[in-house]
């Protein structure tokens, strides 16, 4: 999928997934600070010794994990269709891209995301999507009624991140009851509704 991963050995890359998928596993049968190097290679089926070939220790692991999320997620933001549709068409299309990913690798994401034990998934996510969101209103311009007479633009940004990572977690968490197309039209819905109501 990303440049980097399609470089990297096989090999590295199936110990790596032995490795988040027992991670992923423990985490759903105890708290974080008891899921220990021995039990995630246990788990794994590998030994000790192949896990330090990866990370340092458990923390580095979810760094490096973390930075995995981030950079499929980036891929999928860059990813944009050259038909001829329009700006806000392209932005659902891939908010259901995204969508569609996550519901993919529900697992990890009920897991990561979805949980208050390890916190750093679901800050790092936000922070891509802040940067995402802040990246739209620069190409939109500031000069739309909603930010030069109704919202500041700082506590948009703050909105606008919050009901998408509050949804997808909510998603997450109630079993992903709608599709990965039906979600991203409600958000489009509810998005055209509140420019509406605000403009």
């Amino acid at each position: 999928m990303e440049k980097k991963k399609l470089h990297t050995d096989p090999r590295i890359l199936r110990t790596r997934q032995l490795i988040k998928a027992a991670f992923v596993e423990l985490l759903e049968e105890m708290d974080l600070q008891k899921i220990t190097v021995n039990r995630l290679a246990e788990r794994a089926t590998i030994n000790r010794v192949t896990f330090y070939l990866h990370y340092r220790d458990i923390p580095d692991m979810l760094e490096k994990m973390a930075d995995d999320m981030i950079e499929d997620i980036s891929t999928i933001f860059s990813n944009k269709t050259t038909d001829q549709t329009s700006s806000d068409e392209i932005s659902w299309r891939i908010v259901e891209n995204l969508l569609e990913h996550i519901a993919e690798h529900s697992n990890f994401y009920k897991n990561l995301l979805a949980s208050k034990k390890v916190p750093i998934f679901r800050e790092r996510l936000t922070m891509l999507l802040r940067e995402r969101i802040v990246t739209k209103i620069e190409e939109n311009g500031r000069s739309s009624h909603i930010l030069t007479e109704v919202v500041k633009e700082d506590i948009l940004i703050w909105y606008e991140t919050s009901a998408l990572i509050g949804t997808i977690v909510s998603w997450l968490q109630n079993d992903m009851p709608y599709t990965p197309a039906f979600l991203a039209k409600q958000f489009s819905l509810l998005h055209q509704r509140r420019i509406n109501v605000e403009s």
